[in-house]
C-alpha cells in the first residue's frame, strides 16, 4: 500500500495495533520525549505514540516513533509488520532494483491550507516545540526533510537533495542548519556561498514514512530520492511545487517551511543529544530565514527522539543504510553476499563476501571506505565469509573468534575523513579506521588450521519449518 501523507499511515498503523493514542494530560517536558525513548524498549514490534492532551498547548498534536519498530518500518513499506529485517533488506534490495520511478506532480496541496509570511511568520505559533534531552540546547526540528537544488545545474532533478538535517529553532523566523560535509546540501551549499548567494530550501514535516525513510538513505550524488520513493512505494510519489522558491516538496506533507540559508553567516548551534548516543557541542552553524510557512489545519507535529541505541532513528536509518552500500560494493564484487550496517547508521558495516583470493576480504573492506557513505561514517568495517550471515550477530561473533588472527588480520587506516559528530574522531572529522578480515583464508594465504568445517546437516531447513510451524500451533 502507497501511502500519500503522514496521516494515512497512522490510520493504518493503528488498525493494526501499532499506534498507542496518549489521552491523560503530559507536559511537554519531560513526558513526550521520555515515552519515545523507552518505547524502542517494547521491542521489535514497539508502536508509535500520538499525543493530543499537551499541557500547555491549544490543538497540539505530536506523533512519535513512527517509524521506532521493525513492525511498524514493515507497515511503511506495505509489508506485513512479522517480516523480519533480513527480509525487509532483501525486500529494499528487490525494489531498489525498480529505481528510478518518476514523481507525479499534483496540484491543491493540503499543506496549502494556511500560510503565513514575511515578517508575519511565527513558527512558535504553528508548531508545539519541545526538548527532546535535558542537555539539548534549544528546541530541535529532527525528523524533516530538507529539499534544495544544485546551483549551478538547478534544473537536473538527479542533483536536486531530499535530506534529514538536525535542525534547531533560534527565533520566530530563524533557524540553524548542520550541513555535514559529505552529505549533498553541504556540496549545494557551497557552490551557492562561492558564488555569491543564498540558498533557497524547504523544510517538510510530518511527511508520508517513505520520504522519511529516503530522505535518511546515502543516495549518490546524482541520484533523486523521489524516483527511489517511487520504487518503494510500487507507485510514482506525489509532489507539488512550494510556491515561494518553486522547490519540489512532498504533495502530502504537514507543514512546508520555505527560506534560504544565508550565505556565509554562522552562529553558534547546539549542543544536541545525536543519533551517536552523545552530545554534540556548540559550533558555528549555518543560519536559515523563513520566509514562508505553509500548513495543514491543525497539523501533526512529527518528532523523533535520538540517544542511546535503540530509538526510532536507529530502524529509520537501518535497512537504507545498508542497500546503497550492498548496492555500490556489489558493482565492483560481485561476490558480495550481504551487507550489514544498521548500526548506528553504518559507523560499524559488516559484510559477507565469497573469497576469490587470499587478501580478496581485505580489498572488499577498503571498497567500503570509499563509497559515498563509507567515507563519512564506516569506521569498522568487519568482513565475513559467504556463509556467515551478517544479521545474526551469534555468526558474525564466531567468525570473529575462530577466524580472525590479530597477527595480519586488523588492518588500521590512520587519519581518515569521519562526520563531526562521531565522539570518537580526534581531532573532529578524523579517524583511524579498520578493517577486521573474519573470513577463512585461502591460498595463497594459508594460515591457520582450519581443516573441513562442520556445515548444517541437509535436511536442517526443512525442520526449521517444521519445528516454526509446530510452535507456532501450541502457542
Amino acid at each position: 500500500m502507497a501511502y500519500d501523507d503522514l496521516r494515512s499511515f497512522l490510520q493504518t498503523l493503528d488498525s493494526e495495533g501499532q499506534l498507542v493514542h496518549i489521552a491523560d494530560e503530559v507536559m511537554p517536558e519531560p513526558d513526550v520525549a521520555a515515552a519515545a525513548n523507552a518505547a524502542p524498549r517494547l521491542g521489535d514490534n514497539a508502536p508509535a505514540l500520538y499525543f493530543d492532551n499537551v499541557k500547555g498547548f491549544t490543538r497540539a498534536r505530536i506523533a512519535m516513533n513512527v517509524h521506532g519498530s521493525w513492525a511498524n518500518h514493515a507497515l511503511a513499506l506495505g509489508l506485513p509488520k512479522e517480516t523480519g529485517v533480513k527480509a525487509q533488506v532483501d525486500e529494499f534490495i528487490r525494489r531498489w532494483d525498480q529505481f528510478p520511478v518518476k514523481p507525479e506532480l499534483r496540484a491543491d496541496p493540503p499543506w496549502a491550507q494556511n500560510t503565513q509570511i514575511g515578517d508575519d511568520v511565527n513558527i512558535f505559533e504553528v508548531l508545539p516545540l519541545i526538548r527532546l534531552n535535558d542537555g539539548d540546547g534549544g528546541f530541535y526540528i529532527d525528523k524533516a526533510a530538507v529539499i534544495s537544488k544544485d546551483p549551478e545545474d538547478p534544473e537536473d532533478s538527479g542533483k536536486q537533495n531530499v535530506g534529514i538535517y538536525r535542525i534547531e529553532v533560534k527565533g520566530h523566523r530563524k533557524l540553524a542548519l548542520q550541513p555535514v560535509p559529505m552529505h549533498d546540501i553541504a556540496q549545494h551549499l557551497r557552490k551557492a556561498e562561492e558564488a555569491g548567494e543564498d540558498l533557497p530550501i524547504a523544510i517538510t514535516l510530518g511527511n508520508d514514512p517513505v520520504i522519511s525513510i529516503v530522505a535518511s538513505t546515502p543516495m549518490e550524488y546524482d541520484q533523486n530520492e523521489y524516483e527511489l520513493a517511487g520504487a518503494l512505494r510500487g507507485a510514482p510519489a506525489p509532489i507539488s511545487m512550494s510556491p515561494l522558491y518553486g522547490l519540489p516538496v512532498p504533495w502530502g506533507s504537514e507543514v512546508v517551511i520555505e527560506g534560504v540559508i544565508e550565505g556565509r553567516k554562522r552562529e553558534i548551534e547546539g549542543p544536541f543529544g545525536e543519533f551517536t548516543g552523545h552530545y554534540s557541542g556548540g559550533r558555528n552553524m549555518t543560519v536559515i530565514r523563513i520566509d514562508r510557512i505553509s500548513y495543514r489545519d491543525d497539523p501533526i507535529f512529527e518528532h523523533l527522539y535520538l540517544g542511546m541505541p535503540w530509538t526510532e532513528i536507529d530502524y529509520l536509518m537501518a535497512a537504507n543504510t545498508c542497500v546503497p552500500l550492498y548496492k555500490q560494493l556489489k558493482r565492483d564484487f560481485p561476490e558480495v553476499r550481504a551487507v550489514n550496517a544498521t548500526y548506528t547508521h553504518g559507523l560499524v558495516v559488516i559484510v559477507s563476501t565469497k573469497i576469490r583470493y587470499g587478501g580478496f576480504a581485505k580489498s572488499v573492506g577498503l571498497r567500503v571506505l570509499t563509497t559515498p557513505h563509507g567515507l563519512g561514517y564506516a569506521a569498522t568495517v568487519i568482513v565475513v565469509d559467504e556463509d556467515v550471515d551478517p544479521f545474526n550477530l551469534p555468526q558474525v561473533m564466531w567468525a570473529l573468534s575462530t577466524k580472525m588472527n590479530p597477527s595480519g588480520d586488523l588492518v588500521q587506516i590512520p587519519n581518515l575523513p569521519v562526520l563531526e559528530l562521531a565522539p570518537q574522531a580526534s581531532p573532529a572529522g578524523i579517524v583511524d579506521k579498520l578493517i577486521i578480515d573474519a573470513t577463512t583464508p585461502v591460498a595463497p594465504d594459508r594460515r591457520g588450521n582450519y581443516g573441513n568445517q562442520v556445515r548444517d546437516l541437509p535436511e536442517m531447513n526443512e525442520w526449521l519449518v517444521k519445528l516454526t510451524q509446530l510452535t507456532a500451533n501450541n502457542r
